[in-house]
């Protein structure tokens, strides 16, 4: 590892390359350039995600750390890393001090793995508007996590209406499990569908994006029952003239039934942090499913349709009412 404090972008570049060399084949072959922006407290959580991630994904890893925008002197810490904490592969964490921190594309640009996709994910609360921050405007993939805003419902509505190719939230990865059952189970029935409903929490994001794509999928209304416990308690598919189906959590399994068959039960685990994020970088490519479930719930139409060029819109949080929660 190499420590560099009050440095450069162009000393982090050399002492990348040194590592590199002495790192061998352990440094080879990356897949990818993940840029991870998070904000300090949130670094331990980042990393152990990022480091799960790692495991499955040969990447070189860009971590950004915004600090104190407000501070009178720019300044740059960095560490570099070759398979050490942060997984087999290259890490650099950057701490961004003062109006550095609003221009981080110039210290990470040159720091991209060559010929690789560049994938930014925000742990923390995301841009209003991702071409409010250059990281996401260069990167082919960018992954929110509209669950840790203060209000994740406004929030996804945001991002129906940022939406290009390309963009995806966390909150649509916690239900795949949720997905591949129903659609297993829809795909075994001898009847079309002609209700649907969601039992659980009608403020949480992913009981609604489950609920879009059923919507979109059905093609019919498919309501959040609000029910005390989980954020997703069932979800149960009419037909007209089969018996329903309906899925349910039982403590570690999922349970589908329906009516004169025996249960069907399958492990379904709470997937951690670093396993979510390790699923969405197996496809670098835009997920036109995401983008028909999240236009359905926000009632915004035709997003599979939109391009995914940003071009990079100059926001300055100094100029908000308060610059420390103003999002980037």
């Amino acid at each position: 590892m190499t420590t560099l404090w009050d440095t450069t972008g162009a000393a982090v570049v050399r002492a990348l390359a040194a590592e590199r060399r002495s790192g061998g084949a352990v440094t080879s072959g990356n897949a990818l350039t993940l840029v991870i922006v998070v904000n300090e407290k949130d670094v331990a959580a980042g990393e152990e995600a990022a480091t799960i991630a790692a495991s499955k994904h040969p990447m070189r890893m860009l971590m950004v750390i915004r600090r104190q925008i407000d501070a009178p002197v720019p300044r740059l810490d960095a560490e570099v890393l070759m398979g050490g904490r942060l997984g087999p592969g290259e890490a650099v964490i950057l701490r961004m001090h003062g109006r550095l921190a609003l221009h981080a594309e110039s210290v990470t640009l040159p720091l991209l793995a060559p010929d690789a996709p560049v994938v930014t994910w925000w742990h923390g609360t995301p841009p209003d508007r991702i071409a409010y921050d250059p990281l996401g405007v260069f990167a082919e993939r960018r992954i929110t996590d509209v669950s840790r805003t203060s209000d994740p419902v406004a929030a996804l509505t945001k991002r129906a209406n940022d939406y290009a190719a390309g963009d995806t939230d966390l909150a649509w990865t916690r239900v795949t499990g949720w997905r591949a059952a129903l659609a297993s189970a829809y795909d075994s029935a001898d009847a079309p569908a002609v209700s649907a409903s969601i039992d659980g929490d009608d403020t949480d994001p992913s009981a609604l994006l489950l609920a879009g794509w059923l919507s979109w999928a059905l093609g019919c209304y498919v309501p959040v029952n609000k029910v005390p416990g989980a954020a997703i308690e069932s979800a149960t598919i009419g037909f007209e003239s089969v018996p329903s189906i309906k899925a349910f959590r039982d403590g570690s399994r999922l349970v589908l039934r329906r009516e004169g068959q025996q249960d069907s039960i399958a492990p379904f685990p709470e997937r951690t942090l670093g396993e979510l994020l390790a699923e969405e970088l197996r496809h670098l490519d835009a997920d036109e499913i995401y983008a028909n479930a999240l236009g359905t719930v926000c009632g915004v139409p035709d997003l599979e349709e939109r391009l995914v060029q940003r071009t990079h819109v100059w926001n300055d949080p100094a100029l908000a009412d308060d610059p420390a929660s103003a999002a980037w």
